[in-house]
């Protein structure tokens, strides 16, 4: 059971109610926290009420991400109920929802900036936490659409979709510094610049750059993060019909790699202390033309490659071998065209296609192979039905024709009940299908272990998607007199043909891995989200998920007795890491308070009980405090804010643990000053 309320809870919980006792008002320019509910576009690609959506949405906004004291965008999603996340460390970021964290990346939540997709082929066609191209000063609001959405999104939109929008330009006009200085090595600076282009357009210029020492280091590894970002944005108003968006940009993330021998605290040859650097690189139009009052169209391309590599050399059997098993290169291009349009009076629809290449090259895990491609079309359609003041109906469809995985179709559809103006019930049914990676289908390599050769892995052509129902049933409450609202979901989502990579004969290094359907899961359970503001200067935001997850092997999984299935170690702790991939209770609460002297104080707490992220790696159960406190000012023409942010103030914790390891990747108390200038 989780106990949150020890003495520093106390402590945390009593500063909290004194500073709402601090009678302090919002800048007038500021929007009334609960002024309406927010008006969302990420669930059906149709801008919808939250009460008229077809599934839960939690939106963050700029406030909620800069009282948060996230440093790094992973970070944020601790204030999502059932996402789960750790820091940047030897693996990258992860950010999951319902669990389901059986790889390295994300390849079951969909992530989206400006409505580019992120996932990327070289990284098992999931989310490179580290080099997300996009800096938290940029962003206006994050929509989290918590639940299936391959309807609106594809594959990829498996268990949700994280869709970023980014700030418009024009009010982004001027020029920003800003820096932050900090234990554990934090070195962080910034700079954004906007201004207009012509008559015609506005720009938004930004380039960043992190560093720190990464976690602590107390084991046989060695940690470290730094990144760089460019990013520029400019929208035009071509004419009173026609706008255009162009979006160019790179990030450059390094973190590190290898072992230590523990014995003697040196590099180990085979896998020695070394840079992972990670780009992102990408481009994109988006034109936006209106029809008429009540129809317009879109249409998207972007372009983006994603480089990785960690190279290294191993002597072996008297030659030198080249080992860079994060490389070489993963491309996709992407053409979308969307158009909406109102029907009648009760109805509207949004439709579309999409056409999209990937391609993926690596000396090491796709030898001789070349640029190997995969091309998938797809098409869409999102109906909203609203016959009467008291239901709103949604139905939507989407049929994908992927190169490597053949032909599915993803239906949805949802009735939204509303009892009365602040109360709506929500039930809904809808499918997905998840595709495998490129490496999935096609990989190919070989390792060292114990000395000798390895056959590590082989790719299966005749892979099957995953495929996922989901049954749901919501409550959303709106009491706008009490500044409160609150937003419930009762889920059973139940995956079949769980892909998992599995060991083929434990006893033979000739055989290789694969990936194949190996479980059928099911994850119940509810989760809410709670605001309230019960003064003018105060903001709540309550969090919790509670979850259980069950699993059962499938009969072709258990068909050969050789395979890591047949070992009863092993396929225990496959079960384990699949009922424990997501916590059974977490728990997350912000407060967020306006005091006197232009001061802002924010606390936020989470609780979590013990998940596993891999079969190899886990979490504990742990509790952990962060609190910022912020000063804004303005003297004659110039404006900034000046904060001290304060991580973990509870003290160490671990987030992400490898295997049994007397001490593993420790999450400290890491505290920074950070001073913003606006010109």
């Amino acid at each position: 059971m989780i106990r949150p309320w020890n003495s520093l809870s106390r402590s945390l919980l009593l500063i909290a109610l004194v500073a709402m006792g601090v009678s302090a008002s919002w800048a007038d320019d500021e929007r009334a926290y609960f002024s309406e509910l927010p008006v969302v576009a990420s669930v059906s690609r149709l801008p919808q009420r939250i009460a008229d959506a077809p599934t839960a949405v939690t939106v963050i906004d700029r406030e909620l991400i800069k009282a948060s004291g996230a440093r790094d965008l992973s970070d944020v999603f601790r204030l999502v109920p059932g996402f789960q996340t750790f820091p940047n460390n030897t693996e990258a970021a992860q950010v999951t929802y319902h669990g389901m964290s059986d790889g390295e990346y994300s390849p079951r939540l969909q992530v989206l900036v400006d409505g580019r997709s992120l996932h990327s082929p070289l990284f098992s066609n999931g989310i490179n936490w580290a080099t997300i191209p996009v800096a938290l000063e940029d962003i206006e609001r994050i929509e989290v659409v918590r639940g299936t959405n391959a309807v609106s999104y594809g594959s990829n939109a498996f268990l949700g979709v994280v869709n970023i929008i980014t700030v418009d330009p024009a009010l982004a006009q001027g020029f920003s510094i800003s820096t932050g200085y900090g234990s554990q090595n934090v070195r962080d600076y910034a700079l954004r610049a906007g201004g207009r282009i012509g008559d015609v357009g506005d720009f938004r210029f930004t380039y960043k750059q992190q560093n720190d020492d990464g976690l602590t280091n107390r084991w046989d590894w060695v940690d470290s993060f730094r990144s760089r970002l460019f990013d520029f944005r400019s929208d035009f108003s071509l004419s009173d019909r026609d706008s255009l968006q162009f979006s160019i940009g790179q990030i450059e993330g390094v973190t590190q790699r290898g072992r230590l021998n523990t014995t003697t605290w040196q590099q180990k040859p085979e896998d020695p202390i070394r840079d992972m650097r990670q780009t992102d690189a990408y481009v994109q139009f988006l034109w936006r033309r209106v029809l008429s009052p009540t129809s317009d169209l879109q249409l998207r391309y972007s372009y983006v490659v994603d480089r990785s590599s960690d190279e290294f050399s191993i002597p072996f059997a008297g030659r030198i071998y080249r080992v860079n098993q994060s490389g070489d290169e993963g491309a996709r291009h992407e053409l979308e065209i969307q158009n909406s349009l109102k029907l009648i009076d009760t109805s509207r629809l949004v439709w579309g296609a999409s056409w999209r290449t990937d391609s993926m090259r690596s000396d090491w895990t796709l030898p001789g192979q070349g640029a190997v491609q995969r091309d998938l079309a797809r098409i869409f359609g999102n109906l909203e039905w609203k016959p009467s003041h008291w239901f709103t109906g949604n139905a939507g469809i989407s049929g994908e024709n992927d190169s490597m995985a053949g032909f599915h179709m993803a239906p949805r559809v949802s009735g939204n009940f509303h009892l009365s103006p602040e109360n709506t019930i929500r039930t809904g049914f809808s499918r997905a299908y998840r595709t495998g990676s490129i490496l999935g289908y096609r990989g190919d390599w070989w390792t060292v272990s114990g000395g000798l050769p390895k056959y590590q892995f082989a790719g299966n052509p005749n892979m099957p998607p995953e495929r996922m129902d989901t049954w749901e049933i919501g409550y959303l409450g709106d009491w706008r007199e009490s500044r409160m609202s609150l937003d419930v979901r009762v889920f059973n989502e139940t995956i079949h043909d769980r892909l998992l990579s599995i060991d083929q004969n434990i006893a033979n290094n000739l055989i290789p891995d694969t990936i194949m359907p190996v479980q059928k899961v099911w994850i119940r359970g509810f989760e809410y989200q709670y605001k309230w503001q019960p003064f003018e200067s105060t903001r709540i935001v309550l969090n919790q998920a509670f979850a259980d997850i069950g699993s059962s092997y499938l009969q072709s999984a258990l068909a050969n007795p050789n395979n890591s299935l047949g070992n009863a170690a092993k396929s225990a702790a496959i079960r384990e890491q699949t009922e424990y991939s997501m916590p059974h209770r977490s728990t997350s609460l912000l407060v967020m308070q306006k005091l006197h002297w232009n001061l802002d104080f924010s606390v936020a707490g989470y609780w979590q009980d013990r998940m596993k992220w891999s079969t190899n790696s886990w979490s504990p159960k742990y509790r952990r405090f962060d609190a910022r406190l912020a000063y804004l000012f303005r003297w004659s023409g110039l404006g900034g804010e000046v904060a001290y942010t304060i991580q973990s103030l509870n003290g160490a914790h671990s987030e992400y643990k490898w295997n049994d390891e007397p001490s593993d990747r420790v999450v400290d108390r890491r505290q920074w000053i950070s001073l913003r200038l606006d010109f």
